[in-house]
């Protein structure tokens, strides 16, 4: 009978132990769930939008996004545009709508006109996107939930210049390509004063 007593009151208190661990593991997974105890979000949200109205998320100067651009004319009168990327993934179609560090797609513009949504580091610019004259291709990068990533207060992009004259068989269009936004070899924080060459 003894044994018994012993057997029931061990019993009883694993089953305290056991309702205990899962009362405080369901608790736990209830605040995961309502966002209580999770870690920050990606960064923070600024007040400053880019032109389409998306917030820029200011993220640490250690580790964040960069991005160069380099525009090289093809033989069909068009334009190839390279990305240079570092710390920078870009995200498959279809993803998920959250800021994911280091994360996201990259948007294309010419003369501040948004051209195309990119998920690769190349794309190509036909010839009458870029007409004769003087044009600015900006390639600035964005979290998977729309938000600009940014750095000092400023979006990570670059910007090349690219001046298309009249077709001849020795003029060469001319690229020069501008500070970009972020740090490291892309460009500094701060963007020289930007070369433009005209015809």
């Amino acid at each position: 009978m003894v044994w018994t007593g012993r057997l029931i009151t061990a019993l009883a208190v694993c089953g305290v132990l056991l309702a205990g661990s899962a009362g405080c593991g369901s608790r736990a997974g209830q605040e995961e769930e309502q966002g209580a105890g999770s870690p920050s979000p990606v960064g923070e949200l600024l007040e400053e939008r880019d032109d389409e109205g998306r917030p820029y998320r200011e993220v640490d100067e250690e580790g964040a996004p960069e991005v160069g651009v380099e525009v090289t004319p093809d033989t069909g009168g068009g334009w190839d545009v390279r990305l240079r990327i570092r710390n920078f993934r870009f995200s498959p179609d279809g993803t998920a709508g959250r800021a994911v560090p280091g994360r996201g797609l990259a948007h294309l513009y010419v003369n501040d006109r948004l051209v195309a949504l990119l998920r690769a580091p190349g794309h190509h610019l036909s010839a009458h996107t870029v007409p004769r004259g003087t044009h600015q291709v900006t390639v600035r990068l964005y979290a998977d939930d729309d938000s600009v990533w940014a750095v000092g207060g400023k979006p990570v992009e670059s910007t090349a210049d690219i001046t298309v004259s009249e077709p001849s068989p020795t003029a060469a269009p001319t690229v020069t390509e501008r500070g970009a936004a972020g740090p490291g070899p892309a460009g500094g924080r701060d963007s020289p004063d930007r070369d433009r060459r005209a015809e």
